[in-house]
Protein backbone atom coordinates (compact mmCIF):
# COMPACT_ATOMS: atom_id res chain seq x y z
CA UNK A 1 0.00 0.00 0.00
CA UNK A 2 0.82 3.27 -0.73
CA UNK A 3 0.50 6.80 0.29
CA UNK A 4 -1.21 7.85 -3.27
CA UNK A 5 -3.82 4.79 -2.62
CA UNK A 6 -5.72 7.17 -0.28
CA UNK A 7 -8.69 9.24 -0.89
CA UNK A 8 -9.69 12.49 1.17
CA UNK A 9 -12.32 14.96 1.58
CA UNK A 10 -11.87 18.62 0.52
CA UNK A 11 -13.54 21.28 2.61
CA UNK A 12 -16.27 20.97 0.34
CA UNK A 13 -16.45 17.38 0.22
CA UNK A 14 -15.41 16.28 -2.49
CA UNK A 15 -13.57 13.29 -2.62
CA UNK A 16 -9.74 14.11 -3.60
CA UNK A 17 -6.81 10.76 -4.50
CA UNK A 18 -3.86 11.63 -2.71
CA UNK A 19 -1.95 10.83 -6.33
CA UNK A 20 -3.03 14.10 -7.52
CA UNK A 21 0.12 15.29 -5.10
CA UNK A 22 2.42 12.37 -6.66
CA UNK A 23 5.90 13.76 -7.24
CA UNK A 24 5.49 16.57 -4.60
CA UNK A 25 7.27 16.26 -1.22
CA UNK A 26 3.80 16.75 0.82
CA UNK A 27 3.97 18.42 4.77
CA UNK A 28 0.78 16.93 5.88
CA UNK A 29 -0.68 18.46 9.76
CA UNK A 30 -3.27 18.05 11.45
CA UNK A 31 -4.62 21.36 13.15
CA UNK A 32 -7.32 23.81 15.37
CA UNK A 33 -8.31 26.67 15.15
CA UNK A 34 -8.40 27.74 18.43
CA UNK A 35 -5.12 25.72 20.13
CA UNK A 36 -1.94 27.16 21.49
CA UNK A 37 0.20 26.09 18.69
CA UNK A 38 -2.81 28.06 15.60
CA UNK A 39 -0.10 30.87 15.51
CA UNK A 40 2.20 28.11 13.33
CA UNK A 41 -0.36 28.23 10.66
CA UNK A 42 2.17 31.65 9.79
CA UNK A 43 5.23 29.12 9.63
CA UNK A 44 3.28 26.47 7.33
CA UNK A 45 2.49 29.52 5.18
CA UNK A 46 6.00 30.90 4.91
CA UNK A 47 6.80 27.64 3.79
CA UNK A 48 4.55 26.99 1.16
CA UNK A 49 5.28 30.77 -0.24
CA UNK A 50 8.75 29.93 -0.17
CA UNK A 51 9.00 26.57 -2.03
CA UNK A 52 5.11 25.96 -3.14
CA UNK A 53 7.00 26.74 -6.53
CA UNK A 54 9.51 24.08 -5.97
CA UNK A 55 7.10 21.06 -5.18
CA UNK A 56 5.96 21.45 -1.47
CA UNK A 57 2.29 20.71 -0.87
CA UNK A 58 0.92 21.31 2.62
CA UNK A 59 -2.54 19.51 2.83
CA UNK A 60 -4.14 20.98 6.26
CA UNK A 61 -6.89 18.56 7.81
CA UNK A 62 -8.56 20.54 10.74
CA UNK A 63 -9.83 17.92 13.64
CA UNK A 64 -11.64 18.58 16.57
CA UNK A 65 -9.94 15.56 18.36
CA UNK A 66 -8.17 17.54 20.67
CA UNK A 67 -9.70 19.72 23.47
CA UNK A 68 -12.54 20.53 21.12
CA UNK A 69 -10.19 23.45 19.31
CA UNK A 70 -11.14 23.41 15.72
CA UNK A 71 -15.43 23.24 16.22
CA UNK A 72 -16.31 25.25 13.71
CA UNK A 73 -17.90 23.89 9.99
CA UNK A 74 -14.84 23.52 7.56
CA UNK A 75 -16.34 26.74 5.49
CA UNK A 76 -15.69 28.55 9.01
CA UNK A 77 -12.79 27.31 9.85
CA UNK A 78 -11.30 28.33 6.06
CA UNK A 79 -12.59 31.79 6.27
CA UNK A 80 -10.46 31.94 9.71
CA UNK A 81 -7.78 30.71 8.78
CA UNK A 82 -7.54 32.78 5.50
CA UNK A 83 -8.09 35.99 7.36
CA UNK A 84 -6.02 35.37 9.70
CA UNK A 85 -2.99 34.38 8.81
CA UNK A 86 -3.69 34.57 5.12
CA UNK A 87 -3.47 30.27 4.49
CA UNK A 88 -3.09 29.82 0.65
CA UNK A 89 -2.35 26.17 0.84
CA UNK A 90 -4.75 23.14 0.80
CA UNK A 91 -7.26 22.81 3.38
CA UNK A 92 -9.08 19.57 3.73
CA UNK A 93 -12.75 18.71 5.59
CA UNK A 94 -12.28 18.30 9.30
CA UNK A 95 -11.29 15.00 10.27
CA UNK A 96 -10.44 12.06 13.37
CA UNK A 97 -6.53 11.29 13.47
CA UNK A 98 -7.28 8.91 16.28
CA UNK A 99 -9.45 5.97 17.39
CA UNK A 100 -12.97 4.33 15.62
CA UNK A 101 -13.46 7.15 13.20
CA UNK A 102 -10.03 8.15 12.13
CA UNK A 103 -8.63 8.94 9.19
CA UNK A 104 -7.30 6.02 6.67
CA UNK A 105 -4.74 8.23 6.03
CA UNK A 106 -3.81 9.31 9.62
CA UNK A 107 -3.26 5.21 10.21
CA UNK A 108 -1.11 4.81 7.14
CA UNK A 109 0.95 7.76 8.54
CA UNK A 110 1.09 6.66 12.18
CA UNK A 111 2.26 3.41 11.35
CA UNK A 112 4.63 4.56 8.95
CA UNK A 113 5.85 6.91 11.05
CA UNK A 114 5.65 6.00 14.71
CA UNK A 115 6.58 8.43 17.09
CA UNK A 116 8.25 12.23 16.87
CA UNK A 117 11.13 12.53 18.88
CA UNK A 118 10.34 15.65 21.07
CA UNK A 119 13.57 17.66 21.95
CA UNK A 120 14.46 20.61 24.38
CA UNK A 121 13.16 20.66 27.95
CA UNK A 122 10.91 22.97 27.75
CA UNK A 123 9.34 21.06 24.79
CA UNK A 124 9.67 17.92 26.29
CA UNK A 125 7.76 19.38 29.15
CA UNK A 126 4.98 20.57 27.24
CA UNK A 127 4.41 17.27 25.39
CA UNK A 128 3.95 15.38 28.92
CA UNK A 129 1.34 18.18 29.86
CA UNK A 130 -0.48 17.65 26.89
CA UNK A 131 -0.22 13.53 27.24
CA UNK A 132 -1.98 13.88 30.38
CA UNK A 133 -4.73 16.03 28.90
CA UNK A 134 -5.09 14.05 25.43
CA UNK A 135 -8.17 11.67 25.83
CA UNK A 136 -8.36 10.13 22.19
CA UNK A 137 -4.51 9.57 22.51
CA UNK A 138 -4.71 6.06 23.75
CA UNK A 139 -1.91 4.01 21.94
CA UNK A 140 1.98 4.17 21.61
CA UNK A 141 1.71 5.95 18.02
CA UNK A 142 -1.41 7.81 18.03
CA UNK A 143 -1.26 11.94 17.32
CA UNK A 144 -0.54 13.20 20.99
CA UNK A 145 -1.97 17.12 19.58
CA UNK A 146 -3.13 19.57 16.94
CA UNK A 147 -0.08 20.38 14.52
CA UNK A 148 1.51 17.08 14.08
CA UNK A 149 3.21 17.24 10.89
CA UNK A 150 4.03 14.47 9.09
CA UNK A 151 6.78 15.09 6.17
CA UNK A 152 6.48 12.92 2.93
CA UNK A 153 9.16 12.61 -0.06
CA UNK A 154 8.15 12.89 -3.60
CA UNK A 155 8.27 9.30 -3.80
CA UNK A 156 5.53 9.04 -1.55
CA UNK A 157 7.76 7.66 1.37
CA UNK A 158 6.85 9.25 5.07
CA UNK A 159 9.99 10.41 5.88
CA UNK A 160 9.71 12.59 9.30
CA UNK A 161 7.24 13.19 11.90
CA UNK A 162 7.18 16.18 14.19
CA UNK A 163 5.61 17.43 17.66
CA UNK A 164 3.14 19.91 18.08
CA UNK A 165 6.17 21.80 20.37
CA UNK A 166 8.08 21.93 16.31
CA UNK A 167 7.71 24.81 14.65
CA UNK A 168 7.31 24.88 10.92
CA UNK A 169 10.49 26.72 10.43
CA UNK A 170 12.15 23.82 12.26
CA UNK A 171 11.43 21.45 9.21
CA UNK A 172 12.53 23.57 6.51
CA UNK A 173 16.32 22.16 5.88
CA UNK A 174 14.35 18.75 6.06
CA UNK A 175 11.92 20.35 3.22
CA UNK A 176 14.91 21.93 1.27
CA UNK A 177 16.74 18.67 1.28
CA UNK A 178 13.65 17.07 -0.65
CA UNK A 179 13.13 19.55 -2.80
Amino acid sequence: MSIYDFSVKDRKENEISISEFKGKVMLIVNTATGCGFTPQYEGLEKLYKEYHDKGLEILDFPCNQFGNQAPGSNDEIHEFCTLKYNTTFDQFAKIDVNGENESPLFTYLKESAPAEEVSGFKNKMTMKAIEKISSTAKKENDVKWNFTKFLVDRQGNVVGRYSPTDEPEKIEKSIKELL
